[in-house]
């Protein structure tokens, strides 16, 4: 993403310097292989960088590792800010702190418990800026995206900036659980036109998922059956001459597996989706893993660019060469599975 610090992590109180970068101690691995504690490195690692009087305690994590504490741990928390939320206000993205995460944080979690690949990375473009368009699975976190650009990172020092739904950035529970407008300060750019705009106009390399929501939603019987295309993906290519980049991970949908969404009650709790799974037990009990996902191997196969994406003025016609678009995916993962 960024080849290396060109300054040291700023935050509004102040600066830290570099030699005091933050160090994965033994009780962060414990985190990283206790499910509950996914919660507590996303937290530390940000307070280590930044004062943040209203997040999360240490006596307030370690009830996180224990059945039921979380509702303690949120309890506590609320009276120490005197009933109220977690103030929401904060610097704009720092492509340092980015660094900081990616290196310290995303690189255990997506090496070692994601066992993330990149295949085929001669069709990488040299030039940017680029949209690249991937398969999006799993109900949960939306670790396939984090961890294709960790990867892409890694590979051509990319900042990879992943399209999110309003929701990622203003649902109460996001409030509560990470530190403030922690979706905006990481890197992902609303999924809204003058938003798109505005990070095309900087250069951004953006990460799309072409089938919306829908991916995530369909749940575990339609696992590798890609939904119906938004046709945004190929409008925005062709007015802003941006390529698309293709890629197909396989492995997502095994990130909650056996899930059901129950739209109702999706609804009711306003949430984009509410994965229903033998695991829903294990988040009554430990709510602090809604962050977590099952271990997996996140491998992702990069096609060649779109270059070329001239489409006609009428609705229909677009259509039909999104259809195009994903039948051609869809015939690259059935291919890519059989293969297995």
């Amino acid at each position: 993403m960024i080849p290396q610090y060109s300054e040291n992590l700023i935050h509004p109180q102040g600066e830290k310097p570099l030699s005091q970068a933050y160090k994965f101690s033994w009780f962060d691995w414990f985190c990283l292989w206790y499910p509950p504690g996914w919660l507590i490195l996303f937290n530390r690692h940000w307070q280590h960088y930044h004062k943040d009087p209203d997040g999360w305690h240490w006596l307030e994590y370690f009830l996180f590792l224990i059945p039921g504490g979380f509702y303690l741990a949120f309890f506590c928390r609320w009276l120490r800010l005197g009933c109220r939320a977690p103030r929401t206000e904060v610097e704009e993205f720092n492509p340092n702190y980015q660094q900081a995460f990616r290196e310290e944080i995303l690189a255990p979690i997506v090496k070692y418990y994601f066992r993330g690949e990149l295949q085929q990375v001669e069709n990488l473009p040299s030039t940017t800026p680029v949209m690249i368009v991937m398969n999006h699975a799993g109900m949960c976190f939306p670790w396939d995206f984090i961890s294709l650009g960790y990867l892409l990172g890694e590979a051509r020092d990319w900042v990879v900036q992943p399209l999110a739904g309003v929701s990622l950035f203003e649902h109460p529970w996001m409030v509560w659980w990470l530190p403030p407008k922690w979706s905006q300060v990481l890197g992902a750019v609303r999924a809204e036109l003058s938003d798109f705009e505005a990070a095309v106009a900087q250069g951004k390399i953006l990460l799309y998922a072409p089938e919306g929501l829908r991916g995530p939603l369909k749940g575990w019987q339609k696992r590798y059956q890609l939904q119906k295309f938004d046709l945004s993906f190929l409008q925005l290519s062709d007015r802003y001459h941006i390529p698309i980049l293709p890629v197909v991970c396989l492995g997502s949908e095994s990130l909650h597996p056996w899930t059901i969404n129950l739209q109702k009650l999706q609804r009711f709790f306003q949430l984009p989706f509410l994965p229903i799974s033998p695991l829903i037990f294990l988040l009554i009990l430990f709510p602090s893993m809604g962050v977590w996902a099952m271990r997996t191997r996140l491998h992702y196969f990069i096609g060649p660019v779109e270059n070329e994406i001239n489409l006609s003025q009428e609705r229909a016609a677009i259509y039909r060469q999104a259809q195009q678009f994903r039948d051609k995916m869809q015939s690259r993962i059935t291919q890519l599975l059989l293969q297995k």
